[in-house]
């Protein structure tokens, strides 16, 4: 089974509108990244690490989702101890665009997913999610307009 370490901050950084909500309330971006992640992996077969800087404000509830903060150490020195830790550096996908840790993953025998890419693949995912819910909503009227048709 892949495990998935995700970089939270990091990847928060990378979402506009996320960056401007992290400066009125660091807590509301870290739930909605959980949310998107949650929705994202449903169904498929893989251990999720999410890791923050800093500390826990409030439980954010998750089904599936290990989340981590690093207290007083940074997030970066705990995503590197947790990829050392590792029996199998094959297993683990990095997602993250801090050079350090991509250098460090890679030289760990770690995929790497810049925090860009795995944003776009989550984005594209809903606009699939989007067109399926549109496409059922018209089959689901062309059925309705024949069942209640008067012809």
């Amino acid at each position: 089974m892949k495990h998935y370490i995700i970089d939270g901050n990091n990847v928060i950084h990378k979402i506009s509108s996320f960056v401007r909500l992290v400066q009125k309330d660091k807590q509301a971006p870290r739930e909605k990244l959980v949310f998107m992640i949650e929705r994202y992996f449903q169904g498929r077969k893989a251990k999720i690490t999410l890791h923050y800087d800093g500390f826990e404000n409030l439980p954010i509830k998750t089904s599936f989702i290990k989340i981590i903060y690093s207290n007083k150490k940074t997030a970066d020195e705990k995503i590197r101890q947790q990829i050392e830790d590792a029996d199998n550096g094959k297993n683990i996908i990095v997602i993250t665009s801090d050079d350090g840790i991509k250098a460090f993953a890679r030289k760990c025998r770690c995929e790497v997913i810049p925090s860009e890419d795995f944003i776009k693949q989550i984005q594209s995912m809903g606009q699939v999610d989007e067109e399926t819910a549109r496409i059922n909503s018209i089959n689901n009227s062309e059925y309705f307009r024949k069942l209640f048709n008067d012809d």
